[in-house]
This record gives structure tokens, sequence and C-alpha cells, in this order.
């Protein structure tokens, strides 16, 4: 059994409570304790009408509603646009409970990676309609570092890095900054082979991976400018 949700469609008089009744007589795994518990929970009146309610408050009764089908599957589009800092937590909360106790998946599409950061396993990466990646968060992280790399003395070695796999750089008088590709395992000799003065290494964050990934395949700042 699948549910979608984004901006639902809901009749002018709707009002979670009716929606509710609606809900139970189309999906057979509809929970009515579910339903009163994650009312409980959201800060939400079950009799006003939802096409009245604020956009944060209209994805809230939309969530109500959709968790207490009980699915096994949930899809969730930008599902935190609107929602106020406790209320996400409170959401967070929700699903994770849902998929240790009740095996739910949960496939959430968003903009918003530092929302996803602390929450999903696995990510994919999509742009124009084509998958560039698809694996778990942990893995992408060991495979990606942001370096920074301080000399008292620059070497005068035009390719420096070269033995090292270099997404991206960016120098600062003797500082470098670079994006590498590969654990520091395997990085790490190599960069000490060079001699530096201070070398400093950091995973990345979603977001950084991101716009590492939408760079090597050519979207970027300077692609749009």
């Amino acid at each position: 059994m699948l549910f979608y949700s984004r901006f639902s469609v809901f009749y002018n008089n709707s009002t979670i409570n009716n929606m509710a009744f609606l809900y139970k007589s189309i999906y057979p795994n509809w929970s009515q304790s579910e339903f009163y518990r994650y009312c409980s929970m959201f800060p939400i009146e079950r009799d006003a009408k939802i096409i009245n309610m604020s956009k944060g408050m209209q994805r809230q009764a939309a969530l109500i509603l959709a968790l207490s089908t009980c699915p096994r599957y949930l899809f969730l589009d930008e599902i935190f646009d609107g929602l106020d800092p406790v209320v996400r937590q409170l959401l967070k909360r929700i699903l994770i409970d849902g998929v240790v106790q009740n095996n739910m998946t949960v496939i959430i599409a968003s903009h918003n990676l530092r929302e996803l950061e602390d929450l999903c396993d696995r990510i994919c990466l999509m742009h124009r309609g084509l998958m560039l990646m698809e694996r778990e968060i942990d893995a992408l992280r060991l495979n990606l570092r942001k370096v920074q790399v301080a000399f008292t003395q620059v070497p005068e070695d035009t390719e420096l890095f070269e033995k090292i796999n270099v997404v991206n750089l960016w120098k600062n008088g003797n500082i470098f900054n670079i994006t590498i590709r590969g654990t520091e395992e395997e990085f790490m000799p190599k960069l000490n082979a060079l001699n530096p003065a201070y070398i400093s290494a950091m995973p990345l964050t979603l977001e950084e991976i991101f716009i590492c990934e939408m760079g090597a395949a050519g979207y970027d700042v300077n692609s749009i400018l």
C-alpha cells in the first residue's frame, strides 16, 4: 500500500475528522487508534477546516492522515517545508519509530539536505531525470574528504597533487583547500610525503557532497552564470 503526500488536495469543508472517515473506507490498514495518537501529538484542531489552516498546519494534517493508514511504503515530498523546528524533530522521531517498529520504508524527496543528514541511511542524487548516484550515506562520507594543507614554503612542483584524486582545489597563499575522493588511509601518506606544515581532514556535509557531485556532472554556479 502506498501513500503519497505533498500538497494534499482537500475539499473546502474538509476537516481532519471527516477526512479520517473517508480514509478509513479507502485504506484497509487504517488505524483509528493511531489516528487519535497522532492527533494528540501534533498541535492541530480536528474539527477545523483544513483549507483555512496555514501551510505548515495543512502539512501536519496530511501527515496525520498518511501515518494513520499504517503504510508499508511512505513517499514524502519536501515534507519539512513549513514546519517549525519542534514539529520537524517530532516528525523525524515518528518516522524513525515507524521504520524500526513497523518495518516501514520511507522515501523523502527534498532539497533541504541538512534535514536528511541525520535521518536517512541511503541517498540518491538525481539531475535532469537521471540518477547520478545511489549509495549509503556513511559510505559516501567515507569516500570524500575536505582537506586543508599548509606549507611553510610551497613546493615548486606544478603537479603537486597528481598522485591524489583531487575533485576540486582552492589555493590561498601557502594554504590549499582540497576536496579529495578516497579514504584518509589512501591519501594521507601521499600528502605527508610533501612535507606540509599542517594537514587537517574532515568529512563533507551532504550539501557539500551534493555540490561536489553536481559540479562533476556539469551543474555548478559557473555553468548557471
